[in-house]
């Protein structure tokens, strides 16, 4: 069985990786170090053999620096991805997965935008503004790669539509990201949730008929303009 692919940091020059213990390690000789880009490359060296993954995290995000190995088996490697993605059977499967993705993507956008379109609940005369709020959240939220909460699979999609509504109306309803927030452990999450009750009380004056009434001057259809 191949070696486990070793995770690792960048060393203080490129000749050298940190290793999990902390302790500073020389590259091997007659490595390389393979670049990220290349996901079937990349997967094919970490499964054929010893190799480093090297990752830097630079505050809560970990940032993928390439991978060390032998440099005649990366050639190998290499030169036998290049005859397979030159057969046109490559180029087919591609496609189909391509049409597969997107078909996929689709649907779930469909999925996320009818559930926005649940949680806002606007009453018949604001139809058309809940229209807009979904469209455009939506819009937002469920590109591939995003990184936002509705690309998550850890909750349901009712819980992500939800908490993308509140996200973008923080954003776009409240002065968040002009608050100057203390660095104090737990205020951000405070601050979140007080601006979250408003943008919910802001919702109920929509639906139903319940609440005060919106007037022209409410931030979500400032918002919206």
């Amino acid at each position: 069985m191949p070696d486990a692919p070793l995770t690792v940091a960048p060393g203080p020059d490129d000749t050298t990786v940190r290793l999990p213990s902390g302790k500073l390690e020389r590259v091997p000789a007659g490595w390389e170090l393979v670049p990220p880009g290349d996901a079937a490359l990349t997967r094919r060296i970490k499964a054929g053999g010893p190799c480093w993954v090297v990752q830097e995290k630079k505050g809560r995000r970990t940032f993928s620096r390439g991978v060390w190995a032998e440099a005649e088996r990366v050639a190998a490697i290499r030169t036998a991805l290049a005859a397979e993605r030159d057969d046109p059977a490559y180029a087919r499967k591609l496609a189909a997965g391509k049409a597969r993705r997107d078909r996929q993507q689709a649907d779930y956008v469909e999925d996320f935008a009818a559930a926005v379109r649940d949680f806002l609940a606007f009453s018949s005369p604001h139809e058309e503004l809940a229209e807009e709020l979904t469209r455009r959240i939506t819009a937002h939220a469920t590109p591939v790669g995003s990184g936002t909460v509705a690309r998550t699979q850890r909750i349901p999609v009712e819980r992500r539509a939800e908490s993308a509504v509140i996200a973008w109306m923080r954003h776009h309803t409240t002065a968040y990201d002009h608050m100057s927030i203390p660095r104090i452990k737990g205020k951000r999450r405070e601050v979140r949730r007080m601006l979250a009750a408003r943008s919910r009380e802001l919702l109920t004056r929509y639906r139903n008929g319940a609440g005060e009434a919106p007037t022209d001057d409410c931030p979500l259809r400032r918002a919206l303009a």
